[in-house]
């Protein structure tokens, strides 16, 4: 079976080098920090949207996938955030990988001053140069996924992230991945969807949950979010009741006409349970 993981980092290596080439990290660090000393676009806590909203939905912008295709593609980042943000969604992830998801950080950097929530930049995280790339165009949290890094890496990463003030969602996909989690770690999201084959299985979301919960005692128990695979408010209904308080909900939403009315639509099912 092709493993679409590691030919998407691969990819994403290739194309950190080239961009480094056309912009130097430490350029990149300057301009960081001319963001970061200007306060201009100050960072919105994720963790804490979530923890205090009635849904937890976290709504992506996702205009294409390796396994789908093409899901939405003349989605415009200008419109469906501002119509995700008005239908109810806590947060919004936004795919930034262009050759397999048909994101740019174009579509971060338009949708952040017309939107109030939170934007998690979704993409595969490997090196400090997409971090500053998040904090530069107004994410306010990113994605480390387990599967691409090792512990140490992941760490390095997470503490850096933090000095550039975005959150850090983690995202495991196994019991072996537990290991990755630590103090620093602002929110651990288990992705319900295989990243070597792409299938998807709910199920994974209550397994690690039970599993997270034995291996912690109950103590410092993380903020939970299940990714992928979410199509009905019953299934968000009993993910909640697991002890789940986000939800990252993208093509359920994407292919339909209308994004923010489906996202309305949802909730709206959601309360009546």
């Amino acid at each position: 079976m092709k493993d679409i993981l590691s030919e998407i980092i691969a990819h994403k290596k290739v194309e950190i080098a080239s961009q480094k080439d056309a912009v130097s990290l430490q350029h990149l660090r300057g301009q960081a920090a001319i963001v970061l000393h200007e306060g201009t676009t100050p960072c919105r806590s994720m963790k804490s949207a979530l923890a205090a909203s009635a849904t937890g939905i976290i709504a992506e912008f996702k205009r294409r996938s390796p396994s789908k295709g093409w899901i939405n593609e003349s989605a415009r980042s200008e419109e469906i955030p501002v119509a995700y943000e008005a239908g109810g969604a806590s947060a919004l992830s936004i795919l930034t990988d262009e050759r397999f998801f048909g994101g740019s950080l174009r579509d971060i950097r338009t949708a952040r001053p017309l939107v109030n929530i939170p934007i998690l930049r979704k993409d595969f995280i490997i090196d400090e140069y997409q971090l500053l790339q998040a904090r530069i165009v107004g994410a306010d949290a990113v994605l480390l996924i387990a599967a691409c890094l090792t512990p140490e890496q992941c760490n390095d990463l997470t503490l850096l992230a933090h000095e550039l003030g975005l959150e850090v969602l983690l995202e495991i996909h196994s019991p072996s991945e537990l290991s990755y989690i630590n103090k620093e770690i602002d929110m651990v999201g288990v992705n319900n969807r295989n990243l070597g084959s792409f299938t998807t299985d709910v199920e994974n979301s209550f397994r690690i949950a039970g599993q997270l919960r034995e291996a912690t005692n109950g103590t410092e128990f993380p903020l939970l979010v299940s990714e992928s695979g979410i199509s009905s408010p019953a299934t968000l209904h009993n993910l909640r009741a697991a002890g789940f308080h986000g939800f990252l909900i993208g093509e359920t939403f994407m292919k339909t006409a209308s994004p923010g009315d489906a996202l309305k639509e949802f909730i709206k099912v959601s309360d009546r349970l």
